[in-house]
């Protein structure tokens, strides 16, 4: 999938995103396509309910709306989490488990909905890699199966 970038050119794995409102614009390079694609069941996690995809450091270019960004840290401190102030939509985070890695929220993505997936791995972010030592664990797969036209 490619989208059109500030430059009018084609660039593979390059989307672009905004917030609810559309205040926040940003451009996406993703890591690995969607094959990054995951949930998380840490408590943040778990109640924004978001599906996120890779983008390395320097991936993620705020277009508009820098201004409205604002940042949420809980816990250990070491994720930054990054939604829109004035919608409260989350965009990104930069990840605990790999800080040269931001997570973008697929469902800001222009074009893109969770939905769009048949299944999402989901990591365990409760016994997370950096409190165990051990290795990440899945925790499960989020499943959409849509039901038939009536």
């Amino acid at each position: 999938m490619t989208s059109d970038n500030q430059q009018g050119t084609q660039t593979p794995d390059t989307h672009g995103g905004q917030c609810h409102c559309g205040a926040v614009r940003f451009e996406a390079t993703l890591s690995d396509g969607f094959r990054s694609i995951r949930r998380c069941t840490c408590s943040y996690c778990r109640m924004r309910g978001a599906v996120a995809v890779s983008a390395e450091m320097g991936g993620v270019k705020i277009i508009e709306g820098e201004d409205v960004l604002t940042s949420y840290r809980f816990n250990t401190r070491e994720a930054e989490h990054f939604f829109c102030s004035r919608c409260g939509i989350y965009t990104h985070h930069q990840r605990r488990s790999n800080p040269n890695q931001y997570g973008v929220n697929v469902a800001c993505l222009d074009g893109m909905s969770p939905f769009d997936f048949a299944e999402v791995p989901v990591t365990d972010g409760i016994n997370h890699t950096r409190d165990t030592g051990k290795p990440a664990r899945l925790a499960g797969v989020l499943r959409f199966i849509p039901e038939e036209p009536a």
